[in-house]
């Protein structure tokens, strides 16, 4: 295993940046969609009870870059160093606007995953590259030292999250406020239109990104898959049980949980295309490979759990090791 997940280093995957603007224009349609459900009001309510903002935060920005350290170091006998980068730079990226839409779906708190989605990415420019750097540091002191060629310092370009706040998240809340204003019950069937499209749309993206590197996600999907399902996997636990633990309201549980294991991996790829801060002389085929599966694969997991949420009660009890549902 260690020794094919190796030859990934060498490899050129393929990042189209057309297809990227395409990205944003979707999501920012599912936003959209999203708000057509979201209620002013809840967003105050997030704040005057806000223990389940501050432990989705902490989870987001200490909690899960740290466990990621420590899988990388339990399993380093079949993580190569490459690959192990990857899964720190991805945790190390705020959470993805995918989770506003599965949260929303899997009738979850919409609005406490929204304000969580903006916080992280507005604090992307300061905890992505703190995360990077600390628990990257860590891992080619201590554990390989030939990963020191990729231990670069991060810049978050300020237009990518202009772009992610303004664009994919903020005009789509304005206009979906408006509409709910000017036209509720048009807004109210267009919000179950909209859940279908937006379904569609993540599943066409799931597609439109297989397709860019099919041979080689063919070829060397095996254990990557194996790696980022564990990973994605503790990224939802860790959020589910954090929450569990500070017994917050079922809502709140499955926004905090699908925050935490949904992260923004595009703006991983940025970084890691961006020739300032990587070099093309630089070998990163194993980080880049890590990077694009996990924007494929949390949309998979997302969809899938925020169905579980949706049309089960199997969480509506939480860890009743710890406490019991009022």
């Amino acid at each position: 295993m260690y020794e094919s997940l190796q030859q990934l280093d060498a490899l050129n995957i393929n990042f189209n940046r057309t297809g990227n603007w395409l990205l944003v224009l979707f999501m920012a349609v599912v936003m959209y969609g999203v708000a057509l459900g979201l209620k002013p009001q809840f967003f105050r309510g997030v704040f005057n009870r806000p223990r389940a903002l501050f432990l989705g935060l902490i989870c987001q920005w200490l909690v899960l870059p740290f466990v990621t350290f420590l899988l990388c170091v339990l399993f380093r006998s079949f993580i190569p160093p490459l690959v192990a980068m990857g899964m720190i730079l991805v945790a190390s990226c705020p959470g993805g606007a995918v989770s506003n839409f599965m949260t929303s779906y899997s009738k979850g708190n919409a609005e406490l995953s929204v304000l969580m989605s903006t916080i992280t990415t507005l604090g992307a420019p300061i905890f992505t590259p703190i995360n990077y750097a600390i628990w990257g540091g860590l891992y080619t002191k201590y554990l390989d030292a030939s990963a020191a060629a990729v231990l670069r310092t991060l810049q978050v370009p300020p237009m990518q999250i202009a772009l992610t706040v303004i664009v994919i998240i903020g005009i789509p809340i304005l206009l979906g406020y408006i509409t709910v204003k000017l036209a509720p019950k048009a807004a109210e069937k267009l919000k179950e239109i909209m859940r279908y499209v937006s379904i569609a749309i993540f599943l066409s993206i799931t597609g439109m990104m297989i397709s860019q590197n099919f041979i080689l996600f063919r070829e060397y999907i095996g254990f990557i898959f194996i790696i980022v399902f564990i990973h994605n996997l503790i990224g939802f636990g860790i959020g589910y049980t954090a929450s569990s633990i500070g017994k917050v309201p079922v809502k709140d549980r499955r926004a905090v949980t699908l925050e935490t294991g949904i992260q923004n991996s595009g703006l991983g790829l940025i970084l890691l295309f961006n020739t300032g801060i990587f070099p093309p002389e630089i070998a990163k085929g194993g980080m880049v490979f890590v990077t694009a599966w996990w924007g494929v694969w949390h949309i998979i997991s997302g969809l899938l759990l925020s169905t579980a949420f949706r049309f089960s009660a199997f969480d509506t009890t939480g860890l009743k090791f710890w406490h019991k549902e009022k």
